[in-house]
């Protein structure tokens, strides 16, 4: 026993040694910092401040809280880095990185962060490491601005889409409506759909709200977690729906200055609101019919017999 306790110490304590201090994550955390700071400052002055495009700080705040809440499980973990692969997706991150920052495409820009920390996170811990980080990485997905010439194809069938969808709600309830594109007409109003009521972006951010909430919620079960994903675009695209119908309700009724006002832009918080219900209630539902594995089995334990000596 005495021969194998030395070797057992000396090991745990080169893990310790090669396990990632707190000095060089703050180190790196600055670093980051340092490089990515004037890319939000443009985000800021420009994409975030279109209409549509404001959901981007939350979204920025939703990934650093996840990191900060993996970082000690991350912290962690035995040390076993993979430089190559780390090593490899590093040099490519940053490539990307200057390519966007120096001519100025945002995408590349922003989307260098995924290749940039995944390198580093690999380079620390290995791919154990990158299993606890990976959601926080995939994340980012979320902030990166899209393309304008994806936003204009995917956003005319969408704004379409819901503009029919709306109407064709609003007639069965006997309103004066009628609709010309993606424009409605109800009593002497006229409203045009436009891309930050019914738009990619729009999608895009209802999308990463239900993305979260399944991260949050932390579902065992693999096929309840497949189910409600599949469900948040249906989910997300009623959201719209509705809220395009609250808004031609309110100009009905209340007039075109109301409609258009303050109620317009509090829409976009009610969209987000009711997504967000909709997307509880939806996994509410599924609980009856796809249960967790710890909830079969509490299930399964309650349902057996107790045996009384």
């Amino acid at each position: 026993m005495s021969s194998i306790q030395p070797a057992a110490s000396s090991s745990l304590t080169q893990a310790r040694d090669e396990t990632p201090s707190r000095a060089e994550l703050l180190a790196m955390a600055a670093g980051l910092f340092a490089m990515y700071l004037p890319t939000y400052m443009t985000l800021d002055a420009s994409i975030w401040k279109i209409v549509g495009q404001g959901h981007g700080p939350v979204m920025l705040a939703l990934t650093l809280w996840l990191i900060w809440q993996r970082l000690p499980a991350f912290v962690g973990l035995a040390p076993q880095p993979a430089p190559l692969s780390g090593g490899a997706l590093l040099a490519a991150g940053l490539l990307l990185y200057i390519v966007g920052r120096s001519q100025d495409i945002l995408f590349m820009d922003v989307g260098s962060q995924i290749l940039v920390l995944t390198g580093l996170t690999l380079l620390y811990q290995g791919w154990a490491g990158f299993r606890v980080m990976w959601f926080p990485i995939f994340f980012i997905l979320f902030i990166i601005p899209i393309p304008g010439s994806i936003v204009d194809q995917v956003t005319a069938p969408l704004k379409a889409a819901v503009s029919y969808v709306a109407e064709a709600i609003l007639y069965k309830l006997h309103y004066p409506i009628g609709r010309s594109g993606v424009t409605l007409t109800i009593g002497p109003y006229q409203l045009l759909v436009a891309d930050a009521c019914a738009g990619l972006n729009s999608i895009f951010a209802l999308e990463a709200i239900g993305v979260f909430y399944l991260s949050v919620i932390g579902h065992t079960s693999r096929l309840r977690n497949i189910v409600l994903a599949m469900l948040i675009l249906p989910i997300s695209f009623v959201s719209n729906v509705t809220r395009v119908i609250a808004l031609v309700l309110i100009t009905y009724y209340f007039g075109d200055e109301v409609g258009q006002g303050f109620v317009h832009s509090f829409a976009g918080i009610l969209l987000f609101m009711l997504a967000t219900a909709l997307t509880i209630g939806t996994d509410t539902v599924l609980g009856f019919f796809i249960r967790d594995k710890a909830e079969t089995q509490n299930r399964a334990d309650a349902l057996q017999p107790k045996v009384t000596s």
